[in-house]
């Protein structure tokens, strides 16, 4: 196994893989901002496949918005993200967070712009994974998603981390140090944003394609 002393040294190990179509922004694999934060709900305790077909039976019952989401039966939801496991909290969840978000942003677009993690993390049935989830690929604020697949990845290099934030604070720290070396592989003045985006990308589909270290 190679020396990594940060996550820039990490991140770098990774790219070189070509792991992620470099040419997808953002990695997660949903086409709308709107279908991330249903997706980074409806993913918590599941596999990514199973949610894929709750947001297809979604799409079928024209629930793209803030709006219709609010306002879909209980259990009208609860029958379309039965793929997704642990349908009746889910659907009670989705459908408090929809009225919370227009309560507080009054629309999507507000909301995105405005919220902050503290807001996120007051929400029912969001921790601080889902919390990042929400903010970095749905609202394309600057957070670095950390994960299980992260943890088992930096153990496989002797780290091990306290906390979801100690984690955290070791991926985007290695990053922000050497921004500018990152921006110069891409040719163009790429986010911060983006890169912990593909960053998180490159991390789980390494541990998918090598889930014994």
């Amino acid at each position: 196994m190679i020396s990594i002393l940060n996550s820039y040294d990490l991140f770098i190990y990774l790219k070189d893989q070509n792991l992620i179509d470099e040419t997808n922004e953002y990695w997660w694999p949903s086409s709308t901002s709107f279908e991330v934060l249903l997706g980074a709900i409806l993913t918590q305790n599941t596999k990514w496949t199973n949610v894929e077909k709750s947001l297809e039976n979604l799409k079928k019952l024209n629930i793209n918005s803030l709006e219709n989401l609010a306002n879909i039966p209980l259990e009208t939801l609860t029958n379309a993200i039965t793929p997704s496991g642990f349908k009746n909290q889910k659907a009670i969840r989705l459908i408090l967070l929809a009225n919370n978000i227009l309560d507080e942003y009054s629309n999507f677009e507000n909301f995105c712009s405005n919220t902050t993690r503290d807001w996120l993390l007051g929400q029912k049935g969001i921790g601080a994974e889902t919390a990042d989830a929400i903010l970095c690929y749905c609202c394309k604020q600057d957070f670095m998603v950390v994960d299980s697949y992260t943890n088992k990845l930096l153990k496989r290099f002797g780290y091990e981390f306290e906390s979801y934030e100690e984690l955290q604070g070791w991926c985007e720290y290695g990053i922000n140090e050497n921004y500018d070396k990152i921006a110069q592989l891409y040719n163009s003045k790429i986010t911060l944003n983006k890169i912990y985006a593909r960053f998180h990308g490159k991390i789980i589909e390494f541990m998918k394609r090598n889930p014994k270290g």
